[in-house]
C-alpha cells in the first residue's frame, strides 16, 4: 500500500499556482523584463555599436519632412555628434535603429526603452519595499497593542490617505527636486530617488490598514493565547506567530502596488514632475505626441511597455491571491 504523504502549506501554494497558466505566464515575462532592464542595455548597446544617450541628427531628422526615422531604419554614422568607437572604426558604416528615433535629437528608442524599464521599475519596486516595510511595522503594532497605539497610527493613518499627493509632488519637484534628484548613491538614474521618497512617504497607509485588520483578527486566535500562556513576549509573539500569516496578503499586495506605481510613475514624468533626464516610459511618452500623425509608433511601444508590464503584475496579483486562498477563488 502506497505510503501517503502530506503535504506542507507552501507546497499546497505552488501546487496551485502553477496549474494558473496564465500566472506563470506573467511571472516569466516579468523575470524576463528584470533580465532586459539589469543586462539588456548595455548589450544591445554594444551590438548596435552606439549607447542610448548617443544622439544622432541623421536619425532625428531625415528625409525631407525632417522626422525621426522609423523602426528598423539603418542611419549613416556621419550625423553623430560624438562618433561612437565603431563608427571611428568603420565612418562609411550605418548603425541599425531597431524601433527608430525618439525625436528630433535622434535618440535610439530601443534602447531609451530598455534603460526606461531599469528607471520605472526601479521606482515601483524600492517604493512598494518602503511602503511595505512602513505599512506592515505599523499595522502590526496597530492591530497588536491597540489602544493609545493604534489611536495614534490610526489617526496618521487618515491624515495621510487626505494629503493631496500630487501636489505635494507637483511643488516638490519646483523647489527642492533639483537637489533631490542628484541623490543616486552612484547606482540609481536621477530623480528615481526623489519619487521613491514621496511615493513611500504618501502611500504606505493602504498596506497598513490592511495589515492592521489582519493583526486584529490573528490576535484573538487560540495560538496566539498559548503564546501569551508559555510566557512568550511581545516581540516574539509578533514575530514568529504574526508576521508569518501576514506573508500571504503582503506578497499578494505587494505585486499589485508595484503595477500601480510603474502607472504613477509614467504618469507624473509625462507630465513632466518625475524623472526628466534619465530615459523612463513617461518621458518617452511624453515626446511621442510631438509626431502622433507623422510616427505614431513613438506612442505605441511605451505605451505598451507601462500596458504589459502593469497588466502582468496584476495576473500574477490575482495568482498569487487564488494560490494563497483557494476560497476565494470559487466565489
Amino acid at each position: 500500500m502506497e505510503q501517503v504523504r502530506a503535504r506542507g502549506y507552501w507546497e499546497q501554494v505552488w501546487r496551485r499556482f502553477r496549474r494558473d497558466k496564465v500566472a506563470i505566464g506573467s511571472g516569466v515575462f516579468l523575470i524576463l523584463l528584470v533580465v532586459a532592464a539589469i543586462v539588456g542595455g548595455p548589450i544591445a548597446a554594444h551590438f548596435l555599436g552606439h549607447s542610448v544617450n548617443d544622439f544622432n541628427q541623421d536619425a532625428g531628422s531625415a528625409g525631407i519632412q525632417q522626422l525621426p526615422v522609423g523602426p528598423l531604419s539603418h542611419v549613416r554614422c556621419g550625423g553623430f555628434a560624438i562618433p561612437p568607437p565603431d563608427c571611428i572604426a568603420h565612418p562609411a558604416a550605418k548603425q541599425l535603429y531597431i524601433l527608430g528615433a525618439d525625436g528630433v535629437l535622434g535618440y535610439d528608442e530601443f534602447l531609451r526603452l530598455i534603460y526606461g524599464a531599469r528607471a520605472s521599475l526601479e521606482v515601483a519596486i524600492l517604493s512598494t519595499l518602503g511602503v511595505m516595510i512602513i505599512g506592515v511595522l505599523l499595522g502590526t503594532l496597530a492591530g497588536y497593542y491597540r489602544g493609545w497605539i493604534d489611536t495614534v497610527i490610526s489617526r496618521t493613518i487618515e491624515l495621510t490617505m487626505v494629503f493631496p499627493a500630487l501636489l505635494f509632488i507637483i511643488a516638490l519637484s519646483a523647489t527642492v527636486g533639483p537637489r533631490i534628484n542628484h541623490i543616486t548613491f552612484g547606482i540609481f538614474p536621477q530623480g528615481v530617488m526623489t519619487l521613491v521618497i514621496v511615493f513611500t512617504l504618501l502611500g504606505w497607509f493602504y498596506p497598513a490598514r490592511i495589515m492592521r485588520a489582519q493583526v486584529l483578527s490573528l490576535r484573538e486566535k487560540e495560538f496566539i493565547e498559548a503564546a501569551r500562556m508559555t510566557g512568550a513576549s511581545d516581540a516574539r509573539i509578533i514575530k514568529s506567530h504574526l508576521l508569518p500569516h501576514l506573508v500571504a496578503p503582503i506578497i499578494v499586495y505587494s505585486t499589485l502596488t508595484v503595477a500601480s506605481y510603474v502607472l504613477l510613475e509614467a504618469g507624473l514624468s509625462f507630465l513632466g514632475v518625475g524623472i526628466k533626464f534619465e530615459p523612463s516610459w513617461g518621458n518617452l511618452l511624453s515626446s511621442g505626441p510631438d509626431f502622433y500623425t507623422t510616427r505614431p509608433l513613438l506612442m505605441v511601444w511605451p505605451g505598451l511597455a507601462v500596458l504589459l508590464t502593469t497588466l502582468a503584475f496584476n495576473l500574477l496579483g490575482d495568482g498569487l491571491r487564488d494560490s494563497f486562498d483557494p476560497r476565494a477563488a470559487q466565489h
